[in-house]
């Protein structure tokens, strides 16, 4: 017998919001049952378009018949708090990142996750991205040596982010590292497989304004280093972002903060040539997400060209390989016209891999550890940033249970 489909509570009517509604409409094992929002403007059309009853905040939203899931909406310092109140209320959660704006209050929702029944996922929509589980799948069957360099620059827009906006607030966003930067922290530690041990960053400020630029470097285990730039000054047709994977005798090129496009260029032997020639006819498994619908005009294509680096072994750090064939792949999920269907199934397949772990007892992909270990980064240079120093932070301890 199917179990009966879970309801979906909203909090937060802003359009960021009512996109999450519009993305998981329709989900299976999925309805929407409850919105709610201080502002009745806002939570009334919303509620009336999915047929949802209107509350007017969390505790009337808990208190509602049906409501099982509880999706945030809701400015970041309010996360760890309601995140909190909806799983002792039983319910399981769909938090917007971050999951909180410190350390602590991740873990002490960590911890909560950990004794509650409740399911927990945060809305790291990178982890949930076709492409950049294509990468992640390429590394693990070796095509891709593990990355011993991650480099994410991301020239974002404030065009909408005017000088009284919350984002600029640190104690209502976190700052940029930790509203915005949890993204590339998270992407960096699935690619890279480790959480930093150490960060640097500096941070720059708008000449009578906010900080608006910043920039991390954090050590990974190994002495793989990841750099992390944010840049919001630009109008939103002059956005550009470029992620750079080093694998060493291979590199990967991805644009887009939703990823949408990556070359790759890998240099290889007979085998992995031969290897190489038959990933297209693998395009819908490399891109395989769990509730991500594809459009349909998705590629992967792969050009070989034998002997292009002639016969001699090739060497870079110490390693020597015999390498003569050149290997050049696209991963196209439709370039940045498809950008918006990218984003909302990456968040459709977050919220079905919160439904799927609610119903087995597993740990989502972006589980509440992932949250936690985000925002410990950010934080750390957050912290290495406010020093003025140049001198690296260390990440804190992220696995142990707060007492």
């Amino acid at each position: 017998m199917t179990a009966p489909p879970l309801g979906l509570g909203l909090v937060g009517c802003g359009s960021f919001g009512a996109y999450v509604l519009d993305a998981v409409a329709g989900l299976p094992g999925l309805r929407i049952a409850a919105v709610a929002d201080p502002d009745a403007s806002r939570a009334r059309p919303l509620g009336a378009r999915h047929g949802a009853t209107v509350c007017d905040g969390l505790g009337s939203l808990l208190a509602t018949d049906g409501v099982d899931v509880v999706a945030l909406a809701t400015p970041p310092a309010t996360h760890a708090r309601m995140a909190i109140g909806a799983l002792r209320a039983g319910k399981h959660v769909f938090c917007e990142k971050p999951l909180a704006t410190t350390t602590e209050d991740a873990a002490r929702v960590r911890d909560e996750v950990n004794r509650s029944p409740g399911t927990l996922a945060v809305d790291h929509v990178l982890r949930y991205n076709p492409l950049l589980r294509a990468l992640q799948r390429l590394t693990a069957e070796g095509l891709l040596d593990p990355p011993r360099r991650f480099l994410f620059e991301n020239d974002a827009s404030d065009e909408d982010l005017g000088p009284g906006h919350w984002f600029w607030d640190p104690a209502h966003s976190g700052g940029i590292f930790i509203e915005h930067g949890v993204h590339f922290f998270d992407a960096a530690r699935a690619l890279l497989g480790s959480e930093p041990e150490s960060v640097s960053a500096t941070a720059v400020q708008r000449p009578g304004g906010p900080v608006d630029m910043v920039i991390a470097d954090a050590v990974h285990p190994g002495g793989v280093l990841a750099t992390h730039l944010h840049s919001f000054t630009h109008a939103h047709r002059c956005e550009r972002q470029l992620m750079r994977l080093d694998h060493g005798f291979a590199e990967s090129r991805i644009t887009g903060w939703i990823p949408t496009y990556a070359a790759v260029i890998a240099w290889t032997d007979e085998e992995g040539a031969a290897r190489w020639e038959e990933i297209p006819s693998r395009t819908a498994e490399l891109l395989a997400v769990p509730g991500f619908r594809p459009h349909g005009g998705e590629r992967v294509a792969v050009t070989v060209h034998r002997g292009a680096g002639g016969t001699r072994p090739a060497r870079g750090r110490g390693v020597a390989r015999s390498v003569p064939h050149r290997a050049e792949a696209v991963i196209d999920l439709g370039g940045e016209a498809r950008k918006p269907h990218v984003y909302a199934e990456s968040v459709r397949a977050a919220v079905a891999d919160l439904l799927h772990c609610a119903a087995d007892g597993s740990t989502p992909v972006a589980g509440a550890h992932a949250g936690l270990t985000a925002v410990a980064a950010a934080e750390a240079a957050t912290r290495a940033a406010a020093t003025g120093t140049g001198q690296s932070v260390s990440v804190p301890a992220r696995a142990q249970p707060s007492s």
